[in-house]
C-alpha cells in the first residue's frame, strides 16, 4: 500500500476511510482498492488507533451512499450516458454487457453476488440502474451487501493484525485472502439458496 495512503488513513481516521471508499464507489479511480483500505483500517483497530464498530459503520455508510448515487445516476440517465460516454469515463461497455447478461439470467441473486465480488461491485450498481431495477429491490441488497463486505474486510485486517509486518510486504497474499473469504461466503449463500429453492420446488410438485 502506498505510504501516502497509510499516512492519510492514520492521520484522518474515519474521515479518510469514508472518503476513500466513497470516491471509489461512485466510480472515481482509487490507487488502492477499497478492500485493502478496509483491511488496513481493520489493522488499525487491532493497534487501538480506531474503534472496530465505528470503522465498519463508516465503511458501510460510504459504500451504501456511493453505490446508490451510481445506481440512481444510471437509473435515470444510463442510456444517455452510454450513448454519449466521454473517453475518460472508466466504464467498459463489454463489462456492462457481461454483467447485464448475468443479472438478466440470475435476477436478484446475481445482483447480490455481484455486489460482493471485488472489481465488479461498482459495475453491478451501474447495470442494475441501467436495467431499471426498482429501488425497493436494489436498496435492501445494497444495505446487506455493504454490511457483509465492509465487516468482512475490516475483520480480516483485525485478524491479520499480529502478522501485519509480514503481510504488508506480501500484499498479493492479502488480496488472495480477501478473495478466498468472499468465495467461501458466496458458496455458503449459494448452497443455502439452492437448497431452499429445491425444497420449494418439491412442495410445488
Amino acid at each position: 500500500m502506498p505510504p501516502e495512503v497509510i499516512i492519510f488513513i492514520t492521520n484522518y481516521g474515519y474521515l479518510a476511510i469514508f472518503f476513500l471508499v466513497f470516491i471509489q464507489e461512485i466510480g472515481i479511480p482509487n490507487p488502492v482498492p477499497n478492500e485493502l483500505v478496509l483491511v488496513f483500517s481493520g489493522y488499525l483497530t487491532f493497534k487501538g488507533v480506531l474503534y472496530l464498530p465505528f470503522v465498519i459503520m463508516i465503511a458501510m455508510l460510504a459504500d451504501f451512499i456511493g453505490t446508490n448515487i451510481l445506481y440512481i445516476i444510471f437509473y435515470f440517465f444510463g442510456r444517455y450516458i452510454l450513448q454519449h460516454k466521454p473517453r475518460w469515463l472508466p466504464i467498459s461497455e463489454k463489462t456492462i454487457n457481461r454483467i447485464n447478461a448475468r443479472i438478466t439470467k440470475g435476477g436478484i441473486w446475481a445482483i447480490f453476488i455481484g455486489r460482493l465480488t471485488p472489481f465488479i461491485r461498482g459495475y453491478t450498481s451501474v447495470v442494475t440502474g441501467f436495467l431499471q431495477i426498482k429501488p425497493k429491490v436494489f436498496l435492501p441488497i445494497a444495505i446487506i451487501s455493504a454490511a457483509l463486505w465492509s465487516s468482512t474486510c475490516v475483520i480480516i485486517g483485525r485478524i491479520l493484525g499480529p502478522y501485519w509486518s509480514d503481510s504488508e510486504n506480501k500484499i498479493e497474499n492479502v488480496k488472495i485472502i480477501i478473495l478466498i473469504s468472499f468465495s467461501i461466503i458466496l458458496i455458503i449463500f449459494s448452497v443455502r439458496y439452492f437448497r431452499k429453492r429445491a425444497r420449494m420446488n418439491k412442495k410445488a410438485e
